[in-house]
């Protein structure tokens, strides 16, 4: 792979970020990566672990003479971090993100930025339910898709140049409208979250099944509700706030589908539900097929250990 940009800039060093660093080093994607987190901890983990060339104090230290500045921290406080870092970008350099959600984070970051400085937001759709700089590798992004969702007068240049990037990585790659982006990802991520956190709420208060049968038992359905629900809780926290009206939108769909099973489970309409599984199993074969997911026994997981 050929170097795309001089210097990237990673503005916090989560999984996300630290997989980016690994991936930038495997692919030779760039001379240098510098990097900052708001926390001495993260900060003091990344340099023992080498994760970027240089780890800075500050944020505006950390872009100085960046090409490529791309925000992972929570979307909650991406406006925040863009009004601090704005006076000291370069110029032509070229600000992006990886936020889960796309038109607040536009709103929030987009006022902030010179205009001498291209914006073109991006959302890989690569994660696990682990945090921090020491959780990422450089195959997070293989094979998984990242979306570019730039503004309208997005510069192209800029634009297929952070595609490239993304390719680089190890990405499919694909552009997004922002409204469209965070309708997609509120029945592809975000709703699953809130169902899957919403489980395991259920069943912490389910006071006729002990704490310990859960744990022993949870072997199937639930054991995957806790993987789900074991992310990031400030992320998921700012991801609903911040995608408020699609997931909404979603969660009343969701609501009618629930309803309608009780409906036929308890008029034992066995055709209904038979019909609504075999619809629904032809899905997840579908994401197989995509080579999204494995079909392997126990998901390739392998036995805990």
């Amino acid at each position: 792979m050929t170097k795309i940009y001089n210097r990237v800039a990673l503005i916090g060093l989560g999984l996300i970020a630290s997989s980016m660093a690994w991936g930038i080093k495997r692919g030779g994607l760039a001379a240098e990566v510098t990097g900052y987190a708001r926390s001495a901890e993260t900060r003091e983990t990344a340099r023992e672990i080498g994760l970027c060339d240089q780890v800075f104090d500050s944020a505006a230290e950390a872009v100085k003479d960046a090409d490529l500045v791309v925000l992972c921290v929570p979307v909650g406080v991406m406006g925040q971090v863009a009004a601090e870092i704005a006076p000291d970008l370069k110029a032509g350099a070229t600000v992006s993100d990886v936020g889960s959600v796309k038109r607040q984070v536009i709103a929030d970051v987009a006022p902030h930025l010179p205009d001498n400085v291209h914006f073109v937001p991006a959302h890989p759709l690569a994660g696990t339910e682990h945090s921090g700089p020491t959780s990422g590798f450089a195959e997070l992004f293989d094979n998984r898709w990242s979306l570019i969702v730039p503004p309208a007068d997005a510069d192209r240049v800029a634009v297929d140049k952070v595609i490239s990037f993304w390719e680089g990585l190890g990405s499919n790659v694909e552009e997004m409208d922002p409204d469209h982006h965070d309708l997609v990802l509120a029945v592809t991520s975000h709703t699953p979250h809130l169902i899957a956190y919403t489980m395991v709420g259920v069943a912490d208060d389910l006071r006729r099944v002990s704490e310990s049968e859960v744990i022993k038992y949870s072997a199937s359905g639930f054991r995957d509700f806790t993987r789900i629900a074991a992310s990031d809780p400030t992320m998921w926290r700012d991801v609903f706030l911040n995608n408020k009206d699609a997931t909404l939108e979603i969660l009343g769909r969701f609501t009618e589908e629930l309803f309608a099973l009780q409906r036929a489970i308890r008029r034992g309409d066995g055709d209904h539900l038979h019909d609504y599984f075999t619809r629904t199993r032809s899905i997840r074969r579908g994401i197989i097929e995509a080579g999204q997911d494995t079909d392997a026994p126990d998901f390739g997981r392998g036995k805990a250990t």
